[in-house]
């Protein structure tokens, strides 16, 4: 199969709504992380098949969960992921993508650029001084990010409004790490997790969603400086 009739197939299994215009633009978004890809580290996938598998496809998992009219930030986007396929996915749904990483988050303005989306917004800054601007100010967070949960909930979870949520994207083997962070998700206030697992189509890996409902606000301790929260994380 090629991409292209990867993405139509694995799409309808997924969100069998979604439109032939977000195909199109994945597949721009599929040519443009490519290219950037032979001058600048963005992804270990060079084959557009495998974007569509591993990267589109995983990501867009996530799209049933979020709302016309949420706000949705991407803490550690990387090269844009999951947001901007969610973006182009959920056009109802306004997506901020944060990075460290000034590099990235260029290259991710000059694919909201080029594909001509208005409901992106990529950002450059560390996620906790980000917070202490942004408390509470987001419908949900998503993180695909390989960073610890404990560590990951600390950055995304005082940035989320009570009653939204955060998802973290996780390996299916992940239940030993979500049980250790059980302490993190009540002192931020998402003292239940919820592990939603799903099969990517076309790949055949199985991955689980981490779901924190937040419940409560955050204390305004948190988030700690990114060192503290990494040598002694909650």
């Amino acid at each position: 199969m090629t991409a292209y009739e990867l993405l139509v197939s694995g799409l309808h299994q997924i969100i069998p709504e979604s439109s032939p215009q977000a195909v199109d633009k994945l597949l721009q978004f599929s040519d443009l992380l490519l290219e950037k890809n032979k001058v600048m580290n963005l992804t270990a996938v060079s084959d557009p098949c495998e974007v569509v598998t591993r990267h589109f496809l995983d990501c867009a998992s996530l799209a049933p969960y979020v709302e016309k009219g949420q706000t949705v930030l991407d803490v550690g986007t990387g090269a844009g992921f999951p947001g901007l396929p969610l973006a182009i996915l959920c056009p109802g749904a306004q997506f901020t993508l944060l990075d460290a990483q000034r590099k990235r988050i260029d290259f991710l303005s000059e694919v909201v650029d080029a594909l001509e989306l208005t409901n992106v917004l990529p950002v450059h800054a560390r996620a906790e001084e980000f917070a202490f601007q942004h408390r509470a100010s987001f419908d949900l967070a998503v993180s695909r990010a390989v960073a610890e949960l404990r560590v990951l909930c600390e950055l995304a979870l005082p940035m989320v409004k009570v009653g939204g949520a955060f998802y973290a994207m996780k390996a299916a083997d992940c239940e030993d790490e979500v049980g250790s962070a059980s302490q993190a998700f009540a002192v931020l206030g998402a003292p239940a997790a919820e592990l939603l697992r799903y099969t990517v189509p076309h790949d055949g890996v199985e991955r689980v969603l981490v779901r924190l409902q937040k419940t409560k606000e955050t204390p305004v301790q948190y988030p700690r400086r990114f060192k503290k929260i990494q040598t002694n994380p909650l």
